[in-house]
């Protein structure tokens, strides 16, 4: 099981990565007889457990320049194969849609959170509901817009709560796994300034690390050679409206916009300060 799982991650690293040079305006590749051969029929269990399967490196920064129409050509051809992701059947039998993504393909932010909630499965767009409401807000308040930033999900699909009417839960670490792909080609193709992590799960989904979101956020960690600054989802703020809780939300986008090199007011910088 260990093995298969190993070769659909070489798959899936070589498809994002392909996604990604296609982007660029790449349009053919020098393969020499001997991969060919390789790739001419299934492999085998020993090429499977020998990693002899031949895997691609990750997208270099020095890519050329990507135009947006490229990018959009690519996103909108991953958009067409996560909508007809069959990869999770318990998901796929519940869901009304495939949450894919929303905003900017040169967005230079781009924010990830979990998983899409009832409000998200019925439009399709993610972050819609109550919580999306105070991250569009959040957005607003950073001099921005959700049209000029991405937000996507770790989790494409929302996860199923049989026997509930009601209610969300936490996506596995399986669900995650086998979702990943989708965001990591999302993000290669974007090639976001900074990400920012919204909530615990997204943080593990992203980093595999786990631990309370508290100790976390306020600190750039680095993904796939971007910096990502982890913060509180908007829905522990739904539950919490302390001021001070309001106020480390807004601590973590300063450092974001700092780290943007955006303009900052000092009405934006006393915002939640208690008098």
């Amino acid at each position: 099981m260990g093995a298969m799982s190993d070769f659909q991650r070489v798959l899936d690293t070589t498809e994002r990565h392909l996604l990604t040079l296609k982007a660029s305006g790449v349009r053919f590749l020098s393969v020499q007889s001997e991969t060919l051969s390789k790739l001419s029929g299934p492999p085998s269990l020993t090429q499977i457990e020998t990693h002899e399967v031949i895997e691609m490196p990750p997208p270099s920064l020095a890519q050329p320049s990507q135009s947006t129409v490229d990018t959009e050509s690519a996103l909108a051809e991953l958009r067409e194969r996560a909508a007809v992701c069959m990869k999770c059947p318990h998901l796929v039998k519940s869901r009304n849609n495939v949450v894919f993504g929303v905003g900017s393909f040169e967005a230079e932010l781009m924010f990830v959170g979990e998983a899409p909630g009832a409000d998200e499965d019925t439009q399709g767009e993610p972050f819609v509901g109550a919580a999306g409401q105070l991250l569009t807000r959040i957005i607003k308040t950073m001099g921005l817009s959700r049209e000029t930033v991405y937000i996507a999900n770790i989790l494409k699909c929302r996860p199923d709560t049989p026997g509930q009417s009601s209610g969300n839960r936490k996506p596995t670490a399986e669900e995650m796994s086998t979702c990943l792909p989708y965001l990591l080609a999302q993000i290669d193709l974007i090639r976001p300034k900074v990400l920012v992590a919204l909530g615990a799960t997204a943080i593990e989904g992203l980093l595999g690390a786990g631990g309370g979101i508290g100790k976390q956020r306020g600190k750039f960690q680095n993904f796939r050679d971007i910096p990502l600054m982890p913060t509180f989802h908007p829905a522990y703020l739904l539950r919490n409206q302390a001021l001070s809780e309001k106020r480390k939300v807004w601590e973590d986008m300063l450092l974001v916009m700092e780290k943007l090199q955006m303009p900052i007011s000092e009405k934006q910088r006393g915002y939640f300060l208690s008098a």
